[in-house]
């Protein structure tokens, strides 16, 4: 495949590929029915939230995570190897730890962001302990998190007002008013070539995205609190005065933060007594996992070159919320409570606990698919994500109804200049 932009064969060529059957700006669009409508379609029983059952799954996430570090510690040893076959049963078996692991966690911190939603028990206080210590035991600052995510839901797919995973436009990726390659990403795909940058896209969400966006570095919205341009400024998830929170919530803020620090401080001191390598090997690898399928279950569950985004005039709560995607993970449904192939009803209906939410699934399916409005895509996850790393990387602006673009489909430099000549 030749670089930045040229494809490996012409369309009728290519495999058929997952489309979202709804689009606003067809003449044909149906009329989206109120939220009140969607909810009346699904059994009263789904939204019936129980604390000792969300515990019994807490108790059993718990057990299996017990179960895979006495295993771990029965056959590997973090002492550094010495030999050969030693390194290659050290790198393998520490990796294999690490992967499974980090994926049992993730069902912790889907726990976690149960809570975070008020759907773990009818208790808010209940929520917000449990919530808490398993999201700090994570390096999650919890009330910091919990308050961005609730905004993530409040304006799904607002290109001026969202958070988390807020498209690009075709400026910020460097591209110039005639798709000149100027800067940044539009000049690195260039470089790189379609693969590699693909490559490098799925690399840099899933093991850098997720420090950097609460560091207030990559993927946050683009207004403050009060609506107003962020403007450079940074918006993280750990100062109080932070833009993107209100004052009223700084002490839960600086909770959140200190938590983190007191989780980092206590690794410190294990490292410091036991060793840095025993720490890497039994925290910081499963972590780094952990933090990658969370990534990844957001990046997918709400973008697609199918999937509409919306500027402010354009941008309605029913709108954004359809704009999620359901997706079958497997074995891994089981580990993460489903939050991946029930993603179109947890937007809808956060308070619906995930137990229920696979009922209710079944449910809003049956009410939405006849109307075209609801959207499952059947491609294989890991397909998917290499799909979405090449064809959705901007969007030409953040106003009316944008689609995500991508930058294979940008002529080459050379390309450009011949043509203009």
């Amino acid at each position: 495949m030749g670089k930045g932009g040229q494809r490996a064969h012409e369309n009728a060529a290519q495999p058929k590929v997952w489309k979202s059957s709804y689009d606003p700006l067809s003449k044909n669009a149906p009329k989206l029915p109120t939220k009140g409508e969607i909810k009346a379609a699904i059994p009263a029983h789904c939204f019936v939230r129980s604390g000792f059952k969300s515990m019994m799954y807490v108790v059993r996430d718990s057990i299996m995570a017990a179960a895979m570090v006495y295993a771990t510690s029965q056959v590997l040893t973090t002492d550094l190897p010495t030999s050969a076959s030693e390194a290659l049963v050290f790198v393998f078996g520490w990796s294999f730890y690490a992967f499974w692991m980090g994926s049992i966690l993730t069902g912790h911190w889907v726990l976690a962001h149960e809570c975070g939603h008020g759907a773990f028990s009818p208790s808010q206080d209940f929520n917000d302990f449990i919530g808490f210590i398993l999201h700090q035991a994570l390096l999650v600052p919890y009330y910091a998190w919990q308050y961005t995510h609730a905004k993530h839901h409040r304006r799904t797919n607002h290109l001026n007002d969202g958070e988390s995973h807020v498209p690009s436009t075709k400026e910020d990726n460097g591209l110039g008013e005639n798709l000149e390659r100027n800067t940044f990403y539009a000049v690195w795909h260039e470089a790189m070539g379609d693969g590699a940058f693909a490559a490098f896209q799925i690399w840099s969400h899933l093991f850098l995205g997720w420090p950097l966006y609460l560091l207030g570095l990559a993927s946050t919205g683009r207004l403050d609190v009060h609506g107003k341009p962020l403007d450079g400024r940074i918006s993280d998830h750990f100062r109080p005065s932070s833009p993107m929170f209100p004052e009223k919530i700084s002490f839960k803020i600086a909770l959140s933060t200190a938590g983190v620090v007191a989780t980092l401080g206590f690794l410190g001191y294990l490292m410091y007594t036991v060793g840095v390598v025993p720490v890497i090997c039994w925290y910081w690898g499963p972590y780094t996992i952990t933090n990658a399928w969370l990534v990844l279950y957001t990046w997918l569950q709400h973008t697609d070159p199918s999937i509409p985004h919306y500027g402010e005039g354009e941008w309605t709560w029913v709108r954004g919320a359809l704009s999620t995607i359901d997706r079958d993970y497997g074995i891994f449904d089981f580990f993460h409570h489903r939050i991946g192939s029930t993603h179109v009803l947890h937007h809808l209906f956060h308070e619906c606990p995930f137990y229920n939410a696979w009922e209710a699934t079944q449910a809003v399916k049956a009410f939405l698919e006849p109307k075209g409005l609801y959207n499952y895509d059947p491609t294989p996850w890991p397909v998917a994500m290499w799909r979405i790393a090449r064809t959705c990387h901007y969007v030409e602006d953040t106003t009316g109804i944008q689609y995500l673009k991508s930058l294979e489909d940008v002529p080459l430099s050379k390309d450009l200049k011949e043509k203009s000549s």
